[in-house]
């Protein structure tokens, strides 16, 4: 049997995750099985998210008061299961959509990015974007471009200089 105490500090355990959470993502996880769980659970946390089952009730006390209750609060019904992130959202919204397609026994019923109330339709476009790091190496390669323009001109007039002395030189040789 579960003490009030026990309740009390995981009511707390759930606020601190919530509060610093940049992803939260409420899923229905009926009808799937302890092995997918787990399974769900190990993906998750290779993208750095977290899943916590949780009851409704300890979920609205954690959330109470919080700007983002009333987003968060309207999805809390039937078996609640929590995915969160510190991190990278869209690699724990890719694991989780990807899950989903392949499991199809869990659904997504919403969720709160950044205090701002998602749709499982919006978690799909998130998971649609590029990473971090391609994001990261397709702004450095634009930046790159310009560059590598400026190069590929000014080599380009001494290749073309080049091509022209020889063919003057042929021509010589080719007269004289």
């Amino acid at each position: 049997m579960v003490t009030k105490a026990q309740k009390t500090q995981t009511v707390e355990d759930l606020k601190a995750s919530l509060l610093s959470s940049k992803l939260t993502v409420v899923s229905d996880y009926q009808g799937t099985t302890v092995g997918e769980l787990t399974q769900l659970r190990r993906e998750i946390q290779k993208a750095g998210g977290q899943f916590t089952v949780a009851k409704n009730t300890l979920l609205k006390l954690a959330i109470q008061g919080q700007d983002f209750a009333p987003n968060l609060e309207v999805f809390l019904k039937g078996p609640t299961a929590i995915i969160h992130t510190y991190g990278d959202a869209v690699a724990v919204a890719k694991a989780l959509t990807e899950y989903v397609k392949k499991v199809k026994k869990t659904s997504i019923k919403g969720g709160v990015l950044e205090g701002k109330s998602i749709s499982e339709d919006d978690l799909k476009s998130i998971a649609a974007l590029p990473s971090k790091e391609v994001l990261i190496a397709k702004m450095l390669g634009s930046m790159n471009a310009p560059a590598q323009n400026v190069v590929y001109a000014l080599s380009g007039v001494s290749r073309n200089l080049v091509y022209a002395l020889e063919a003057i030189r042929k021509q010589k040789e080719a007269q004289g």
